[in-house]
């Protein structure tokens, strides 16, 4: 069976939960405290952060790596692009959403400094809100299906309270699309009792 060492408050270990609900598979998740990691986490992922899954003998990190890994040991729903010209494109804009947006993220959740959390606040939202057209004529990011976009940019979009991000008024076709994924059962399933205070 599967094992998924989680975060409770990790937006990225959220990512991983939540395909695992979406696959609807036998899994176990084992909460880690974020403040007093246990031992063996720095074992299995020499940079000592979560999310890990553990299946036998296979150990990966990093919330997307893991995340393709489930989706092609159990294809369905599958959640990345059949198509080698979609998939490829999936992966450049996973990339680019840990380029400009998941790394600003990382200073929301580590930085106690105030002048790179306000710059981190800002970014966000300038980038979130140019996603913002895509969702006028489209119902996921990718076009009509859920994919691992989805997945990959639902933990942000949840926390905007929680991080004091407010969009303008012109992402509200963003806001929208996120309603969507938030009223998906597996996405329901996989927040812990931490993440569901975060939002209003």
């Amino acid at each position: 069976m599967m094992v998924l060492y989680s975060g409770t408050t990790c937006p990225f270990s959220q990512r991983c939960r939540f395909v695992l609900f979406e696959k609807g598979m036998d899994f176990e998740i084992k909460d880690v405290d974020l403040f007093n990691k246990p031992e063996d986490i720095n074992v299995m992922n020499p940079y000592g952060q979560v999310p890990i899954l553990v299946e036998r003998d296979l150990i990966l990190y990093e919330s997307n790596i893991i995340n393709e890994y489930i989706d092609e040991r159990f294809p369905h729903p599958q959640l990345m692009p059949a198509d080698p010209v979609m998939r490829a494109r999936a992966r450049l804009f996973l990339f680019n959403f840990e380029r400009e947006l998941f790394v600003h993220v990382q200073t929301l959740e580590n930085s106690n400094k105030q002048p790179a959390i306000d710059k981190a606040k800002l970014v966000i939202r300038d980038r979130l809100t140019q996603l913002a057209p895509i969702l006028l004529k489209n119902k996921f990011m990718l076009g009509d299906d859920f994919s691992m976009l989805d997945v990959a940019i639902a933990p942000l979009l949840w926390r905007l309270d929680h991080y004091g991000i407010d969009l303008p008024k012109s992402a509200a076709p963003l806001m929208k699309y996120a309603e969507r994924i938030f009223s998906r059962p597996a996405y329901i399933e996989a927040l812990t009792p931490s993440e569901k205070v975060m939002r209003r």
